[in-house]
């Protein structure tokens, strides 16, 4: 209680603009630690409920998202902050509530280009077949001719080198080392090639 007046005493003298600034500059730093806490441990939602934490966390999508809500929080964040600081250093009103909302808008923009770019660093490791036709390789295992037997090849697919089965319909068996393209692929499992002639 003590403490809670105390806390009266020092915010009741001070002028309506820097009040303002104040009440702003708190309540969004609390909002905003609260979402990023919450979104740290994962907090789930099925977008049913409507409660708090369903709305913070409601601001995830796909490409560049300039107006969300993570977003807008941190504008109100740095903008009260900015807006104290343009106060503390004698700067007039128009000023500060300029200089206050630019560097609002700079946050915003800072953290959709940080959510942008990091999205897109995501990666699924997950091979997909279908991205190695056409591709090209190196025979690790001999592969017999006619597809009479498998072989092994190697090759990048999806940025990363693999080392995959393959079998050919050339009338010849392709030797270790030899160079060969990805024509198709057997049951989306193993590669069909065929050797490079060069």
């Amino acid at each position: 209680m003590t403490r809670l007046l105390s806390i009266m005493d020092w915010f009741s003298p001070l002028p309506v603009f820097e009040k303002v600034f104040w009440t702003v500059a708190l309540l969004f730093s609390l909002l905003f630690l609260f979402q990023n806490v919450m979104s740290m441990f994962g907090s789930e939602h099925d977008g049913a409920t409507g409660d708090v934490t369903d709305m913070l966390e409601a601001d995830d999508g796909i490409g560049f998202q300039f107006f969300t809500i993570r977003n807008m929080f941190g504008f109100f964040t740095i903008f009260g902050w900015v807006g104290l600081a343009g106060i503390h250093n004698g700067f007039s009103p128009t000023v500060t509530v300029l200089t206050a909302t630019v560097a609002g808008l700079g946050m915003m923009l800072i953290m959709a280009a940080m959510f942008y770019y990091t999205g897109r660093l995501a990666y699924d490791g997950t091979l997909k077949m279908q991205n190695a036709v056409k591709a090209s390789g190196t025979v690790y295992l001999a592969i017999p001719a006619a597809r009479t037997g498998m072989g092994k090849v190697t090759l990048q697919i999806q940025g990363a080198w693999r080392e995959l089965d393959a079998i050919t319909d050339d009338a010849e068996p392709i030797p270790t080392g030899a160079l060969v393209t990805v024509t198709s692929l057997l049951d989306n499992q193993v590669l069909i090639v065929t050797k490079q002639t060069r």
